[in-house]
Formats: structure tokens, C-alpha cells, sequence
């Protein structure tokens, strides 16, 4: 036995790894030591290899990676509710814009943020990928709280809350990547579109983006009128122009997808560019449904997100993953299409493919970051379980989620926030959103 007095040990009722082979551990352990895992499997054989400092026990419980949501705008929990039921289009300039520009500044970036991650901690999300503005914002927020994540100034051919003068747009980026030093969030451009984005500066941002070396995000084909839209002006599909003008590579990321056709697909592939499915957001804009089959027959780098909570309204990764399988089995009408195995894939290890840091988390397995889940299965909902990858996608819920780890520590524990005052901040969230109601 090899004496870890720095060592942890969580010992659960099932260990799912989301490693290449699926592999799910009855009776299972994970040894953690300096915010890695150390070692994995039977309890019974890890407990007899090290003595550790603190065993956790996690009977009834389902232990898992953290879930990657690698799409949203952490800020805009502020506007959750505050526009529904309208057009993409009609829903951004008459009245999420028009918030922005009176609503959106440092302070209001930050609190934003705390709330969305609390609410993903709170759901088993443990990464994020965030495209917004004030973006040193959503780091200090996530280091607060002590959460993972892909931070992304944003870019657009317009007046922005944190660029009035769009001269500066540029400048403001660059001042973000040399700027932020974090050790949980990594830096990254937004380009919001290619209708609000000329080609140079897609070309511009793509160009800072190589400089600094980080991960170049823009939405994609979101909507039928955008695909026509540009087609109208360039003569090409979405997907074509963005890689005719050189910003698709393989760390470039798309959002939605919702009108790529098969070449447009291929396109994305042959260009090692990742893709984010955002079902709920997609369907309650009415955007279409996005062919995921498709996707991942063709290869493609796939993960989850949710988008912003103003248009989704939640951040409920576990609610995404089963609406994902439910939805393109109904579409599709096959009950094999997107299997359970499938999605939890793309919530885990695919998201962090997509957001580059597949190397480091996304799948319980030595030398990874110990970002883990515990899930309850202690509730009438719960009960049996036959398959626990079956259990997490379509039966568990994000108030199943118990105690969270992210690098090893404890963020969330019997279901609390531990790093933040999560009380106090949703009291001034209330009484921030008295402001802007009456707007």
C-alpha cells in the first residue's frame, strides 16, 4: 500500500469514464492527488493501494465527468425571460441589443456570470465556452467561483457595451488575450456572425486569434434567413465563405449549424473545425433542427451547448443531453439514432475536443484534471438502474447533482455552492432585474 497523505479517494456505487470504450465501473473508485487523477478503478483494489488522507464516499451514487457546455453567453442570465416567443431576428434587434447597450457593463457582466455558474456548477456543468463582452468579467466570475472555461471577447461590426467606438474594437481585443492570466479560463475571440461581421473582420479577429494562439468562435448557419442572406451576398453558403476567406481550422468553433448541407459539412470536416448542437435554443427561436446524425456519421468534432439562458431559458445540460437523443430520434424516426452513449459523449468528452482541451478533461482516465460529478440515486426517479449511461441521459436530473469537483476541489457539496455566497447573490440579482424590468 503506498501511503498518499495528499491524496483523495472518491469511492462510488458506479464510476462512468466516458473514455473511448465506455467503460463503467461497478463499485468504483477514483484516486485524486494535486487536482489530477492519479488512479482509477474496482474500490476494493484502489483502497488497497493507497492510504489516503480522506475517502469519499459516494454510495448511491453515479460518479462522472463534468459536463462541457461549450456554447453560451454567460452574462445574458440577466435577460432570461425578458424577450420569448419572437423571430432570432426580431428577438435581437428589438430587444436583446437595445438591453445590452443600457444593461450590459462591468459589474452587471460579472454578476451575470456568478449566477450562470452557479447554475451550471449547481447542474454538473464543470466547463464552459462563453462569448460576450467585458469578457475579464466572466474570468474574475469563474475564477470566483471556481469553475472551468473558454472566455470569448466579442467582435461585431457595430457599437458593442464595451467598445463604443467600433475604432477600438481591435484594440480592445488585443488589451483581453495579453491582459488575462487564469489558470481555470482560457482567452478567446467571438465573431458574433457572418451577417454582423464583414469578411475583414472575420479576417482581422482570425489573424489575432493565430497571434495568441487560442480558439476563434463565431455562430454559423443558425438560421434559414442567414444561409439566404449570404448566399445573397457572397454567392457561396456560410460554411463556404468562412473557409474561402481562411478563418476554419481546427481551432476555429461554429454554433448552431441548423442550414449546413452535406458539403457544407465536409467543408467543416476537412477543415478540422469543431461544431456546437444547441437543441433547445435552436427549437424555442424555431431556428430548425439541425441534422446531428449527419454530423457524426461525417466525423465531425461535435459538443453541447446551451446557448444563453435568454434564449434557452436554462443552462441544464442533463435536460439538453435528453432532449438531444429524443429529439433527432423523433426527427429521424429511428429509435437507434443518437444513442445514450452517443450524447453523453458529446456533453463530455466531445465538448472538450471541440474546445481543444480533450487532453485534460472530458473523460475520467490517469493523468486528467479531476473535474467529476456525483449524481444521486437516491429518489423515486432513480430507480432501478440497469445502464447507468441509459440513467444519466434520460432519467437523471440536474437536481440529482450532489457534490462537483474541478481540479480537485470542492465546489459544490450536498448540493451548495462552497466558494461563493450564492444567498447574497441572488439578492442582488433580484434586485438588478427590478431595474431592468422597467426599462
Amino acid at each position: 500500500m503506498t501511503d498518499c497523505v495528499d491524496m483523495i479517494l472518491l469511492d462510488a456505487e458506479y464510476v462512468v469514464t466516458c473514455d473511448e470504450s465506455h467503460s463503467v465501473l461497478k463499485k468504483g473508485a477514483v484516486a485524486v492527488l494535486n487536482g489530477r487523477i492519479h488512479d482509477l478503478g474496482p474500490s476494493e483494489d484502489i483502497k488497497r493501494r493507497y492510504q489516503t488522507r480522506e475517502v469519499v464516499s459516494l454510495e448511491g451514487h453515479i460518479l462522472m465527468p463534468g459536463l462541457v457546455n461549450a456554447h453560451v453567453h454567460a452574462p445574458m442570465t440577466l435577460f432570461r425571460g425578458l424577450a420569448d416567443d419572437l423571430p432570432l431576428v426580431t428577438w435581437l434587434s428589438e430587444k436583446i441589443f437595445p438591453a445590452e447597450a443600457k444593461w450590459v457593463r462591468k459589474e452587471t457582466v460579472y454578476l451575470g456570470s456568478l449566477l450562470s455558474f452557479c447554475e451550471m456548477l449547481l447542474s454538473g456543468t464543470t466547463c464552459f465556452c462563453d462569448g460576450y463582452f467585458f469578457e475579464e468579467e466572466v474570468v474574475r466570475a469563474a475564477e470566483d467561483i471556481g469553475i472551468r472555461g473558454v472566455a470569448g471577447q466579442g467582435v461585431l461590426d457595430f457599437p458593442t457595451p464595451d467598445a463604443p467606438d467600433q475604432k477600438i474594437m481591435f484594440e480592445r481585443a488585443e488589451k483581453f488575450l495579453s491582459g488575462v492570466r487564469s489558470d481555470l479560463v482560457k482567452t478567446s475571440l467571438f465573431c458574433h456572425s457572418p451577417y454582423t461581421c464583414s469578411e475583414a473582420t472575420m479576417y482581422r479577429t482570425k489573424e489575432l486569434c493565430r497571434a495568441y494562439n487560442v480558439m476563434f468562435q463565431i455562430h454559423l448557419a443558425e438560421t434559414e434567413w442567414e444561409r439566404s442572406e449570404i448566399l445573397r451576398r457572397t454567392g457561396r453558403s456560410p460554411a463556404r465563405f468562412l473557409a474561402d476567406i481562411g478563418v476554419l481550422d481546427e481551432k476555429s468553433l461554429c454554433i448552431h449549424g441548423v442550414w449546413l448541407d452535406v458539403e457544407d459539412v465536409k467543408i467543416l470536416k476537412d477543415c478540422g473545425t469543431g461544431l456546437v448542437h444547441c437543441a433547445e435554443s435552436n427549437l424555442k427561436l424555431a431556428s430548425g433542427v439541425a441534422d446531428l446524425p449527419l454530423w457524426l456519421r461525417e466525423g465531425l468534432k461535435v459538443g453541447l451547448g446551451t446557448d444563453g439562458s435568454a434564449s434557452n431559458n436554462n443552462l441544464d445540460l442533463f435536460g439538453e443531453m435528453s432532449l438531444v437523443s429524443k429529439l433527432h430520434k423523433g426527427v429521424k424516426r429511428n429509435p437507434t439514432a443518437c444513442s445514450a452513449r452517443d450524447v453523453l459523449k458529446l456533453g463530455t468528452i466531445g465538448g472538450a475536443r471541440v474546445l481543444g482541451l480533450g487532453n485534460e478533461i472530458g473523460s475520467l482516465e490517469r493523468g486528467k484534471r479531476a473535474d467529476c460529478v456525483a449524481i444521486s440515486l437516491e429518489s423515486p426517479h432513480a430507480l432501478p438502474v440497469y445502464d447507468p449511461i441509459s440513467h444519466i441521459v434520460y432519467s437523471a436530473k440536474a437536481s440529482d447533482v450532489k457534490h462537483v469537483w474541478v481540479n480537485g476541489v470542492t465546489v459544490v457539496h450536498n448540493g451548495k455552492i462552497t466558494t461563493i455566497d450564492e444567498m447574497e447573490l441572488l439578492k442582488e440579482i433580484n434586485r438588478l432585474a427590478l431595474k431592468i424590468k422597467e426599462m
